[in-house]
């Protein structure tokens, strides 16, 4: 699923379950600081998705994980881009290998390292 596709999906998801008028496109695009002509062509995926800014906002209105929201988007957060500058060829040679495991080895790591044993 595309971005924008993915964007109008949620936001009509909650339009139907919690609050039509709370969700409806105009709404979404005032709280999060869009022009709701320009959050639809976005939805639409007529325009490409917006800043990393913005894709947070939108993610955080629609009660969504911006990190997700920002990988649909082809974007990385910029804290992330940072903690990944520091340590570039480790943290490259650790996305490869992360790469072609199966997603429980990777949260059983994940575990290991937030439990401090290893």
């Amino acid at each position: 699923m595309k971005f924008g596709e993915f964007v109008r999906s949620e936001r009509e998801k909650r339009q139907d379950l919690i609050d039509a008028r709370h969700y409806s496109l105009r709404s979404v695009a005032n709280r999060v600081g869009l022009e709701p002509s320009y959050l639809s062509k976005i939805e639409r995926d007529i325009f490409p998705p917006p800043s990393e800014v913005a894709i947070v906002r939108i993610a955080h209105d629609l009660g969504l994980d911006a990190d997700v929201l920002l990988a649909m988007a082809g974007k990385l957060s910029s804290e992330l881009q940072q903690i990944i500058m520091q340590r570039p060829q480790l943290f490259g040679q650790l996305l490869r290998e992360l790469k072609s495991m199966p997603d429980h080895a990777i949260l059983r790591i994940a575990r290991e390292i937030e439990d401090g044993d290893w």
